[in-house]
């Protein structure tokens, strides 16, 4: 697992609008990278919106969502809850591989590979300063809050 003070793994991913996006692009600011598991099903959802309603109280601090999802399935989630922040895609699992949350899940019974709800403050440097794994979706807005007022 990741860990405070580690280097960020390196992302380059497709977001919503079609535009390759890399942590690079963030240079200089402070970056939230949520995992999600899937574009509007209800956690993820609460956890996207909750993040959007506290965008003015983050400062320059950039939030940005990674799932699976193709980017037209981000698309359309940032635009039907008014997100207006970056969601990637992550269809081959790289960049959820190299942050070590594409986790063996169950449910029902039945045993599948997927996203396990993370949350990772990275400095514009590149270094990790927060690492949540396993966070809720509801935490997720309140943990970052708290480390930015370290």
């Amino acid at each position: 697992m990741l860990k405070s003070g580690d280097k960020a793994p390196a992302l380059s991913l497709v977001d919503q609008h079609g535009k390759n996006v890399s942590l690079k692009d963030f240079a200089k600011r402070k970056v939230l990278l949520y995992f999600f598991p899937k574009a509007d099903t209800p956690g993820c959802t609460v956890q996207s919106c909750l993040l959007r309603d506290i965008k003015k109280e983050i400062g320059t601090t950039a939030i940005v969502g990674v799932s699976p999802d193709e980017p037209a399935k981000q698309h359309k989630f940032d635009k039907k809850y008014r997100l207006g922040f970056t969601l990637l895609a992550d269809t081959d699992h790289k960049v959820a591989k190299a942050y070590k949350v594409w986790k063996k899940k169950s449910m029902y019974g039945r045993e599948y590979m997927g996203i396990e709800r993370s949350a990772f403050l990275i400095d514009g440097k590149g270094k990790i300063l927060d690492a949540w794994y396993k966070i809720s979706p509801k935490d997720t807005p309140t943990s970052l809050l708290e480390a930015l007022e370290k």
